[in-house]
């Protein structure tokens, strides 16, 4: 039907004629009360929000000196993290002399992907970055709650 009518039709019914699709060809309108449209539409992206899991990316640090119980703490956290659903960026930083021990520092991280790999599996691999090591965890889909 033509614009023109359809107009006709909204205002005698005294409601408002409100654009559905326009990039359909032709233009896909609907006559309706065009607050109760805006009420609704907001009241579902409300809810389509609400729905949405938001995951946060957790830091843990390290270092290529760390004793053992340090360590399992630092591990126990990780997998806390991992198994509530968030990420894990590991940071391994080396400081001055520190820096001629960098395979000492990989092997800690992979030992910490070892460790942890039954509750996350690793996105991005231990990387080097200037004088920083880090690495990404991710979480395992069926872990998730």
């Amino acid at each position: 039907m033509s614009s023109k009518e359809a107009l006709k039709i909204a205002y005698d019914s005294d409601l408002d004629l409100v654009m559905i699709a326009p990039q359909a060809q032709p233009p896909v309108c609907k006559v309706m009360d065009y607050g109760k449209y805006c009420f609704e539409k907001q009241k579902r992206e409300k809810e389509a929000k609400k729905k949405q899991q938001t995951v946060e990316v957790k830091e843990i640090q390290l270092s290529y000196r760390i004793d053992t119980h340090d360590y399992e703490t630092k591990k126990n956290q990780a997998r806390k993290f991992l198994t509530s659903g968030n990420k894990v960026r590991v940071v391994m930083k080396f400081r001055g002399r520190e820096m001629g021990h960098m395979s000492m520092g990989r092997e800690l991280l992979d030992k910490f992907i070892a460790d942890t790999q039954d509750v996350g599996s690793c996105d991005k691999k231990p990387a080097l970055d200037g004088r920083i090591i880090s690495m990404v965890i991710s979480p395992l889909a069926n872990k998730k709650q």
